[in-house]
């Protein structure tokens, strides 16, 4: 028997129709993700299960004495509360002793008779345990202070603590609204590890493709107003619904073909007196209506053409930042290179937003200096939301932006780059004021694109975006031949974009290094065991040698750079070239080749100066 059956649910929002018939049912221990675009009413639909929203039809039903938990997107505080007050509100008496004891003991000068009397209390009401348990996950989302005030917590504190209240709550079925959004990568780990162990049941919303792989056993795609079901984690899901979209474009193919034979029969007019011939007719709209649905799929994909970049990018020189006495950055020196793409990882508070404000020219380091190349365009999209006209319908305001976009392939339209990203032709009339807070942030995101900028600055780019959007993302990305500076929780995305990454590890320290999230977890792992291993007298610690470079690698050096030099021009050269055949395919194609083979012969070259330069340091230092 399910814990939880959802039967028929239909629902309207402004005369746009969200699901119809949806049905389906969990039970227990079973975690299923809840996957659609942003605007399709993932939070809508979680809103009547919980009973804060109504569905035009059909019905939610629980199994008797179940109990249900809800992390909302939206959360507010009563800011006069401490957040012991707020987390135990559902049982007063409890926070009031629990309350108490926490003052008694944080005093200057306790009240031993006093303490020991509320200690008695608290035995008989058994809540040691509980006091525990509120601490440990409290402690585990950043919050050691249960004294402070609601009132003086940010946004993203804010939706944390409702994560703690949601996980103490000891419910049969969770649902959780983007849980991992505000959450650095250490705490979501520890989520992960939380909820996989649990014997509850869970119906998830999120974005975050790693934590849907870890923790769900099924995920629920809501398509086309379709519901379809995979038993299997994120990864199986993938693999599934590639060969259910490859089974449709095949069968959208053939149904092309015969819409072709049948389009030619229409066109000769057929008189509908016979019941074989209203049938065939019936059957020809029937197809026209299955062509012309929108595809699972996204149109095909495009580079941007973003301006050209000169020899000198970006340079950090001995940056140091610290805040409150704690060192954010001390003596950092970077420079940046052509198309290279650097994720930022580190945990919250570590400095990651105050380094891009500080290339961005918002916050003015202690120390050091930066240095911009003049042919430099930023695009910055931060995690503050974008204040525009709510009167405005979305393509108006891309178009107040740029009404095209400039790719090799040629020119994109504004309503084109809109569709890419998943704003239909129809949606695209839609008022600012009636989107869903996934597809403003989305249109946010698309507003810093569409300007063209050679290097792009994203901080926080996955939050609130749909699986759609972060896949349309990313492969934007990949082709894109600008710089890119991103930081993001969201280690899939963060895998799948970075060349390197700037580790942020504390006390002002951040670490280059030369790969994505999981290579440099891996390493600082092997790191870990190898400090940790004790030595014995079969294993004597062997003193390196340093080397400095001979004269054949020095020489190799100073050509290396020369080469590169002469390799970006090369690639730069056939950038211009691709758009100027941007009608020729056959000549597109071979330009692209030379294109890519350019690229990958930079990277190498790329990599074998690193090696070189750095042996060549460690030997000078």
């Amino acid at each position: 028997m399910n814990l939880i059956s959802i039967e028929n649910l239909t629902k309207s929002v402004c005369d746009t129709l969200l699901f119809s018939n949806l049905s389906f049912g969990l039970e227990q221990g079973q975690k299923a993700a809840f996957i659609a675009r942003n605007g399709t009413g993932k939070t809508t639909l979680l809103n009547i299960i919980a009973g804060l929203d109504t569905a035009d039809e059909g019905k939610v039903i629980f199994r008797q004495s179940s109990k249900l938990a809800y992390l909302q997107q939206e959360v507010r505080l009563e800011p006069q509360q401490t957040i012991i007050e707020w987390l135990l509100d559902f049982n007063l008496e409890l926070a009031e002793l629990i309350n108490h004891y926490e003052s008694l003991v944080a005093s200057a000068e306790p009240d031993r008779a006093e303490i020991e009397r509320i200690i008695g209390e608290m035995e008989e009401a058994r809540a040691w345990d509980y006091e525990s348990r509120l601490k440990e996950i409290a402690g585990k989302l950043g919050f050691q202070n249960l004294q402070r005030r609601t009132g003086e917590l940010s946004g993203g504190e804010t939706k944390k603590l409702a994560l703690v209240k949601v996980l103490l709550a000891e419910a049969d079925l969770l649902l959780l609204d983007e849980p991992t959004n505000q959450l650095d990568i250490k705490m979501i780990e520890w989520l992960e590890d939380y909820l996989s162990r649990q014997k509850l049941s869970l119906l998830l919303v999120s974005h975050d493709r790693y934590f849907i792989d870890r923790v769900c056993n099924e995920i629920i795609e809501l398509d086309r107003c379709k519901l379809f079901h995979y038993k299997g984690n994120y990864a199986y899901y993938l693999e599934k619904k590639s060969e259910k979209d490859e089974a449709e474009t095949i069968e959208i193919e053939k149904v092309r073909n015969r819409y072709k034979t049948e389009l030619e029969w229409m066109k000769r007019m057929p008189k509908a007196r016979g019941t074989k011939q209203k049938a065939r007719i019936q059957a020809f709209f029937d197809l026209e209506e299955k062509i012309n649905r929108p595809a699972s799929s996204p149109q095909a994909n495009f580079m941007a053409s973003p301006q050209r970049i000169g020899k000198k990018i970006l340079e950090l020189h001995h940056i140091h930042k610290s805040f409150d006495g704690k060192a954010i950055m001390t003596d950092f020196s970077y420079t940046f290179k052509k198309s290279e793409k650097i994720g930022i990882i580190g945990p919250n508070g570590a400095g990651k937003t105050t380094l891009l404000n500080i290339i961005m020219g918002k916050i003015k380091p202690e120390k050091g200096h930066i240095s911009k190349g003049e042919t430099i365009k930023f695009g910055y999209f931060t995690q503050e939301r974008l204040e525009l006209d709510s009167d405005q319908r979305i393509i108006e305001i891309v178009k107040n932006q740029a009404a095209e976009i400039p790719t090799p392939m040629g020119n994109l339209s504004a309503s084109q780059f809109l569709q890419y990203f998943g704003f239909s032709y129809s949606s695209q009339y839609t008022y600012y004021s009636s989107l869903s807070g996934g597809e403003k942030r989305k249109l946010q995101l698309l507003l810093t694109l569409i300007k063209n900028p050679n290097f792009l600055i994203l901080d926080e780019p996955t939050n609130d975006m749909d699986i759609f959007t972060l896949n349309q993302l990313e492969i934007f990305l990949e082709n894109y031949t600008g710089c890119v500076l991103a930081v993001s929780h969201d280690r899939f995305f963060i895998d799948r974009i970075a060349d390197h990454v700037f580790a942020f590890e504390g006390n002002g320290r951040i670490i280059d290094f030369p790969g994505n999230y999981s290579q440099y977890i891996a390493t600082r792992k092997t790191e870990l065991t190898n400090k940790n291993q004790p030595r014995t007298s079969k294993q004597p610690e062997v003193q390196k040698i340093r080397k400095g470079l001979s004269w054949k690698e020095k020489n190799e050096l100073q050509n290396l750079e020369i080469e590169i030099e002469s390799l970006e021009m090369q690639k730069d050269e056939l950038l211009e070239t691709m758009a100027l055949h941007s009608q020729h395919h056959e000549k597109l194609f071979e330009i692209s080749k030379k294109y890519k083979e350019i690229e990958t012969l930079i990277e190498e070259k790329i990599t074998r100066w690193i090696f070189l330069s750095e042996k060549n340091e460690d030997f000078n230092s």
